[in-house]
């Protein structure tokens, strides 16, 4: 089965520039915007976070656009359509990020089945230990999903080995302890914590939490294969004064990020 992710990770030739957006935030044409402009600025790899209520990793950035998606009630269906709307312009792979509830509310069979079928490429859970993912993992597989989890400088080596076995192209480096969003320092430890893993994973390895200029992508990117971004982005469209100026800063943002990794 298609995997756009395993697909662009086997012709793996520069560092994976990988911008986060929360379905329907700000509004759904509005998202859609931020999709082409992602696109449009270099990206490699579109993350679509799935608003739920009660989030474990988001900050209060990412927190704010879950809670304005859910407040416009998007819900699954809407952001179903969304993705076919995304597939009727670009072939871009698409990872969504949700916790375990609403999936397991849906049906995990029905829900990877169905995301599947729309171009889904992958699945980041938050929620779901990598203890209890062996189905789960199975279930991605045989839909032709694959499955990302996340690794933190927490972590000991034994689950570090397991976090490589059960992903399946690449793996998420979060880079501090704590939540998302922007404003974080990183330091030697971080230098650290990012070359020590990367010896200790077979897959490729993108890190993120806290990104916020192009000269945090480029200290990150230099121990790993990719950033992700995204509390940024979210940030700037709280703070301008129209979506079309924000839409300016974060094309500059993106393509600045493109240029430094």
């Amino acid at each position: 089965m298609k995997n756009r992710i395993s697909s662009l990770i086997q012709n793996f030739d520069r560092k994976l520039l990988i911008p986060f957006f929360t379905a329907g935030f700000p509004t759904k044409n509005k998202f859609l915007d931020l999709i082409k402009v992602a696109i449009d600025s270099g990206s490699d790899i579109i993350e679509i976070g799935l608003p739920f209520s009660d989030p474990l990793a988001d900050g209060p950035e990412v927190q704010y656009s879950s809670h304005i998606s859910l407040q416009k009630n998007i819900r699954l269906n809407d952001i179903f359509i969304l993705i076919e709307k995304i597939r009727s312009f670009s072939e871009i792979p698409l990872v969504l990020m949700g916790y375990y509830n609403p999936i397991l509310a849906y049906g995990e069979k029905r829900f990877f089945s169905k995301v599947k079928s729309l171009g889904v490429d992958g699945l980041i859970i938050p929620d779901l230990p990598v203890d209890e993912a062996e189905e789960y993992t199975q279930l991605m597989e045989i839909t032709g999903l694959s499955s990302i989890f996340l690794v933190s400088p927490t972590s000991e080596n034994d689950r570090i080995k397991a976090i490589d076995y059960y992903s399946s192209d690449f793996i998420y480096a979060v880079t501090v302890t704590g939540v998302t969003g922007t404003g974080k320092v990183f330091d030697k430890a971080t230098d650290n914590y990012l070359k020590r893993i990367s010896k200790q994973i077979s897959k490729k390895v993108v890190a993120g939490f806290g990104v916020s200029s192009a000269d945090d992508a480029k200290r990150l990117a230099k121990y790993t294969d990719g950033v992700v971004i995204g509390s940024a982005f979210i940030k700037i469209i709280r703070n301008e004064k129209n979506f079309d100026s924000a839409l300016i800063k974060i094309e500059r943002l993106l393509t600045s990020i493109r240029n430094a990794i």
